[in-house]
């Protein structure tokens, strides 16, 4: 059996909740068809956060890594495309740090590109129903850093990863006139997530592009 460790950032920016740690706080030990998640809790804030991702790869030795985090304004559930060498945080991280223009890696390439098949995952959420579309930017703060900094890490490795963004909950929502996805659908969206993880070696061609 395949294992696909999913993580979910903290609550963060004055939250009391945050959709991806609820999501993986139910999605902890999910059989799936020939796999099997497991999970962990990442706090919101600069290295801290891709040191507890990395300290759980290896202690669970996983075949494949989802992280994932909220995007306040998205309908939909977006696989990532890309993670970008840089750290410019519109506010403070849970320890109030609040770096601008300052590289994750030092010397690191310009950017990574997620090693999951997000066309196929994208395919997958939408043929049941569930609304999901690729992005092209994880913003610049820190679920960027993030993906970017795991991405580093597994660099040389046959370990698949990249990060999804999901909508805020009803209750985080109601009062901002921002789009919502309840738990239930984040949290199927993300099994489906993982299983077309397992079941494509190669992505499909699905376009997932944007004029501008």
């Amino acid at each position: 059996m395949k294992k696909i460790l999913i993580s979910g950032f903290e609550p963060f920016g004055g939250e009391i909740i945050n959709p991806a740690l609820e999501a993986v706080k139910l999605l902890d030990g999910v059989v799936l068809n020939n796999g099997k998640i497991v999970v962990c809790q990442v706090p919101v804030t600069r290295f801290k956060a891709t040191a507890a991702v990395i300290e759980a790869i290896k202690h669970h030795q996983p075949d494949y890594v989802i992280t994932v985090g909220q995007a306040g304004g998205r309908a939909a559930i977006t696989p990532e495309r890309i993670a970008i060498n840089i750290d410019d945080f519109r506010i403070v991280d849970n320890e109030g740090n609040q770096p601008i223009d300052q590289p994750i890696v030092v010397g690191g390439p310009d950017a990574y590109f997620s090693t999951l098949p997000i066309k196929a995952i994208t395919q997958a959420l939408q043929q049941q129903g569930i609304p999901c579309q690729v992005s092209n930017t994880a913003g610049t703060f820190v679920c960027n850093h993030l993906f970017y900094g795991v991405q580093h890490y597994l660099r040389y490795t046959q370990i698949g990863h990249g990060f999804i963004h999901i909508p805020l909950l009803p209750q985080q929502a109601m009062f901002r006139d921002l789009p919502s996805m309840s738990l239930d659908l984040i949290v199927t969206g993300l099994k489906i997530a993982a299983q077309a993880v397992i079941d494509n070696t190669s992505d499909v061609p699905l376009s997932g592009g944007t004029i501008c």
